[in-house]
């Protein structure tokens, strides 16, 4: 039997298009893969911000991904906005009902505008609930500094950060250094098994057109694991195409605000994967 590799993306509606569910799903299908949804909120937002969050009722964010998996079997699962915390009950009781083979977390708390997206009562939910059951958290140095509590402010503080982030029980932490000042950027990856991290280091893009970053890289990295890459080239190949994604938007006028990456800038057919099934 032969399929794609399939994601299943658990996240927010993004009105703009740039960020969230539509992010996902555009990286998804422009690494060749096949993406499916199971939406966890619907933001009212444009590239200047986010206006209003209306959470799905969490028995229908379980419908969703009950329907999915139990039908079509994600390879990977890729989470991202939860502002409730009933459902982050609900997708770590799925997670551990189906057992998914990779399951990637971007705990994403704060826009890129700077709109709070997270209630506080689901930030303690989240660490001792969700993170447990992931094999790879994404937290940006915001995010970072939230959940140790520390400023991180440049690459030492990003290499104790992710050590003492593997405390919440994840399989691999990368502190995501997009917001560091300087003209190089580096992400620290850290895993649970490994004594010494990974450095991926890069030059800063010059672009306004950023938004929904995190979310790209992250259900990137969820579509390459789910190639059978394994966590460091998965994280590798991800992050050389939301740079190119980048950079081929930079140009772009789309909106008065933070627009979208090009995610498309070098889309490729769809490609098959062979199943003993």
């Amino acid at each position: 039997m032969k399929k794609y590799p399939i994601i299943l993306s658990i996240a927010g509606s993004d009105s703009s298009g740039g960020a969230g569910i539509q992010a996902d799903l555009k990286a998804i299908s422009a690494l060749g893969a096949y993406g499916t949804t199971a939406i966890t909120a619907i933001t009212v937002q444009n590239t200047t911000g986010v206006r209003a969050i209306h959470a799905i009722p969490s028995e229908y964010v379980r419908g969703q991904i009950e329907a999915v998996m139990d039908d079509i079997m994600p390879d990977a699962i890729k989470i991202g906005m939860i502002n409730d915390i009933e459902i982050v009950h609900v997708i770590a009781e799925s997670i551990r009902k189906y057992h998914p083979q990779h399951v990637v977390f971007d705990p994403v708390m704060v826009s890129t505008s700077g709109c709070k997206l997270v209630e506080d009562n689901a930030i303690e939910a989240l660490t001792k609930e969700l993170m447990p059951l992931t094999d790879l958290i994404t937290p940006n140095l915001d995010e970072a500094i939230v959940l140790t509590g520390k400023k991180i402010q440049n690459l030492e503080e990003m290499e104790i950060a992710s050590k003492e982030l593997l405390a919440f029980g994840s399989k691999a932490v990368l502190v995501k250094g997009g917001h560091l000042s300087g003209e190089n950027m580096y992400d620290v990856l850290q895993l649970k098994d490994r004594e010494k991290p990974y450095i991926f280091t890069g030059q800063h893009v010059e672009s306004k057109n950023v938004h929904g970053t995190g979310c790209t890289l992250s259900s990137s990295i969820a579509t390459f694991l789910a190639y059978g890459l394994d966590m460091p080239e998965a994280v590798s190949k991800a992050k050389e195409y939301v740079a190119n994604a980048i950079d081929a938007g930079k140009d772009i006028m789309i909106g008065h605000g933070n627009g979208p990456l090009n995610h498309f800038y070098n889309p490729t057919k769809m490609h098959i994967i062979q199943t003993n099934e």
